[in-house]
Formats: C-alpha cells, sequence, structure tokens
C-alpha cells in the first residue's frame, strides 16, 4: 500500500506517521493478497477536536472512515475499527450474495467471523446551502448492491443506475433505520 499522510493545522510527525502506517498495515490481515492501493490519510485538528479521514479506493470497493476525537491516537485507532467493520459487513453481506468466481469474495481472507452491531447513523444538518458538489458514473447495480455500497461509504442515500430497467434509483436510510427505494413513474 502507497501512504499518503497530510495534515491540516497539525504537522505530520514521524511518529504520527508510523502509527498511521502501522495501524492501517493491519488491515492487510483481512485479504489474501496484499492490496495495490493508496491509502490517502488527512489528520486535521480543528479547535480541541482531532479528525482522521482514512480513503482507501481499490478496484471494486471503497473503503473510507473519519473519526473525531480530543487524542489524535485515539481518533486513528476509531478509525480503524470503523474500516474493519466495514470490511466484516462487506465480506459477509458479498458472500451471501456472490458465489462465483471472479466476485469480490475472493478478495478477502475466509476466516473471518460475522460482524456484530451495525453503523452509527449520523445526524442531519438544517443548512440548505450547497457546499460540495460531486460527479459520478452511474455504475448498473441492483438495489441491494446500492444499499452495499451506500453503508461502505457512510452515507444516509445513494444513486444508482438500475441494472434492471436502466432508470436512476435512490436508496436511502430511513430514521427507523430501514431502507428506502426511490424510482422514476413511468
Amino acid at each position: 500500500m502507497n501512504y499518503n499522510i497530510r495534515g491540516e493545522n497539525i504537522e505530520v510527525t514521524p511518529a504520527l506517521r508510523d502509527y498511521v502506517e502501522k495501524k492501517v498495515g493491519k488491515l492487510e490481515r483481512y485479504f489474501d493478497t496484499t492490496p495495490v492501493a493508496d491509502v490517502n490519510v488527512k489528520l486535521s485538528v480543528i479547535n480541541s477536536q482531532q479528525g482522521v479521514e482514512v480513503t482507501i479506493p481499490m478496484p471494486q470497493l471503497l473503503l473510507r472512515g473519519e473519526e473525531t476525537h480530543s487524542d489524535m491516537y485515539a481518533a486513528i485507532d476509531r478509525v480503524i475499527e470503523k474500516l474493519e467493520r466495514q470490511i466484516r459487513k462487506h465480506k459477509t453481506k458479498v458472500n451471501r450474495k456472490f458465489r462465483q468466481e471472479g466476485s469480490l469474495k475472493y478478495m478477502f481472507k475466509n476466516e473471518l467471523e460475522p460482524l456484530e452491531g451495525s453503523e452509527e447513523v449520523e445526524p442531519e444538518d438544517d443548512d440548505l446551502e450547497v457546499v460540495r458538489t460531486k460527479r459520478f458514473n452511474l455504475k448498473p447495480m441492483d438495489a441491494e448492491e446500492a444499499i452495499l455500497q451506500m453503508d461502505m461509504l457512510g452515507h444516509n442515500f445513494f444513486v444508482f443506475s438500475n441494472a434492471e430497467g436502466g432508470d436512476t434509483n435512490v436508496v436511502y436510510r430511513r430514521k427507523d433505520g430501514k431502507y428506502g427505494l426511490i424510482e422514476p413513474e413511468a
């Protein structure tokens, strides 16, 4: 893995860099072969809160987590735990759905125990100002795979192209913890 560690309002010391590389390196144990991926880590300090964002884009899989804490090392530990939960959750769900050669299940080791617990739901902001715009290609998939992707990214909704009809659909997490699907009318 190639590490890109940068700091915002903080100097990335060699000790901090070594700690991040050691902790993120532990994620390699979940894969059969060491993934060839860039690990993007952003360390930040805002007021008294230390923040860590880790993004690991891999073919057909995006691992991403962010955490804040009053201690930088504790924030790093918490974000690694979040990434481990994502890997375990994705592996167990992918193994249930895809049983053929070449699927994502062959990317992971088989000794993993199932994930217990669930992802936290982040609070919504009441601010209506658009502060960021993203553009991306809509990959054809079914609603179940879109929910997996949404959970992997830690978002509350996910836009995708429905593989059956080709329409643009949206899956979202409801307040009761269940999922909803938005489809266009014909």
